[in-house]
């Protein structure tokens, strides 16, 4: 191929985005609870303790520009003190735990912990191996517990509607 035929090729039709009505919907569903439960937006700090990054890639993608969940009141923050939310991924090893307990600890009341996908709901299949103390529910309390190896960005937010049912109670 020459420079010219590739500079005067005809672009290929990309296809056009369409959101996932479910995905929409539940966003547009937690948008109302959290501004009843919380009356403002929450924060969401995550921890990974341990996991092989499937759940952290989803979390991740809830605030890229196809999930954009900044638009129903959630942000990701990077300090546990201005976190509403703990959102823990992976089966707790031994090097993790005790930060674990310090992240929990840093985080102000009223607080909140899911455990996000299987190692952390679980332990996975690394439970009793030499490196792992278990799953978060071992180590801090957990509200939620979100599985999935790794959950959908659906199944996250779903996760967190029913999470403002949690919180409603306390």
């Amino acid at each position: 191929m020459n420079i010219l035929s590739f500079l005067l090729k005809k672009p290929k039709d990309l296809q056009a985005y369409t959101p996932d009505s479910a995905f929409e919907s539940a966003g547009v569903m937690l948008k109302a609870e959290i501004d009843r439960v919380f009356g403002h937006s929450i924060a969401i700090r995550e921890v990974d303790c341990g996991s092989d990054n499937a759940a952290e890639i989803e979390l991740a993608n809830l605030s890229a520009p196809h999930y954009d969940v900044e638009r129903f009141g959630i942000t990701f923050v990077a300090s546990p003190r201005h976190a509403d939310i703990l959102a823990v991924t992976g089966v707790v090893t031994h090097g993790m735990k005790e930060a674990l307990i310090k992240t929990y600890e840093a985080t102000p009341e009223p607080k909140f912990v899911i455990a996000v996908g299987d190692d952390a709901c679980t332990g996975g299949m690394y439970i009793g191996t030499y490196a792992v103390v278990g799953p978060v529910d071992a180590v801090i309390p957990v509200d939620l517990k979100i599985p999935g190896n790794p959950p959908t960005p659906a199944a996250i937010l779903e996760g967190l509607l029913t999470l403002m049912n949690v919180a409603k109670k306390r």
